[in-house]
């Protein structure tokens, strides 16, 4: 079981901070990427910082730690909808974060089933969310008069992957989440990396933090941000892409080879 260290500096004392999507881009490439990319967080905690921001949920990031990977100390999950503080295997949202999301949401989850129960194209995932409502999505049947449900409930869509659908509360995703949380913490935010590779990626490589889109990356995702200077478009996929992003972006001493 993996361990979350000691760490004596505080977050915005750090000299880079890592905010990563998981799925094809923390969790992506070669296994000797991530074991790269993992081992040199774990040898530079005190001067790098590690954020989640993902559409999973804290209990699978816990399964996900205690199975070898870096224990992130904060985590912005499900899609943007939880900001949490990580305190040894707990992942506690934190109230002051989330007072705007929790509003916006405004206990939504019984209208948005409701609205969509039996949609085509459209099968609700287990995961009882606290802000958000999430659906796979099957690409040949689906009907988009989904989105006009859901906008008119006033909520927003979000289509990442071509094969999932999520509801959020309107003006919150992944970018303006992040956003929220680097201002409470007082980071540089020239000293952020935001990295990820599908649509629901999209606002946090769009906020203006210096961003990746590491490499095997959706294509529609690349042709997003295409043209935004501040995106890194990596050659290597998925850990590897990271690893270059710091590299070419001047963020952190790299492992040699980089």
């Amino acid at each position: 079981m993996s361990q979350r260290p000691a760490i004596t500096t505080p977050l915005d004392a750090r000299r880079f901070v890592l905010a990563t999507d998981l799925d094809g881009t923390f969790l992506g490439g070669s296994q000797a990427d991530r074991r790269r990319l993992y081992d040199w967080i774990e040898a530079h905690r005190e001067t790098i910082g590690l954020v989640f921001v993902t559409g999973r949920d804290p209990g699978f990031i816990v399964e996900l730690c205690d199975g070898g990977v870096p224990w992130p100390e904060y985590v912005i999950g499900d899609v943007g909808t939880t900001i949490a503080k990580v305190e040894g295997r707990e992942i506690t949202p934190i109230p002051e974060l989330e007072t705007e999301i929790t509003a916006a949401w405004g206990d939504a989850g019984e209208r948005v089933r409701a609205t969509l129960d039996g949609h085509p194209g459209l099968r609700l995932q287990p995961t009882g969310f606290r802000h958000r409502v999430s659906y796979d999505l099957d690409p040949e049947t689906f009907d988009d008069s989904a989105k006009a449900r859901v906008e008119a409930l006033g909520l927003d869509w979000l289509i990442s992957d071509n094969r999932y659908f999520d509801v959020l509360p309107a003006g919150v995703s992944k970018g303006p989440s992040l956003q929220r949380f680097a201002s409470a913490m007082a980071l540089d935010a020239a000293r952020v990396l935001a990295a990820g590779d599908t649509l629901n990626d999209a606002s946090m490589l769009e906020c203006g933090l210096p961003a990746v889109a590491v490499g095997g990356s959706e294509a529609a995702l690349l042709e997003r941000v295409a043209h935004l200077p501040h995106v890194h478009k990596a050659e290597a996929v998925g850990a590897g892409g990271i690893l270059e992003a710091v590299a070419a972006l001047e963020l952190h001493p790299v492992p040699e080879g980089v």
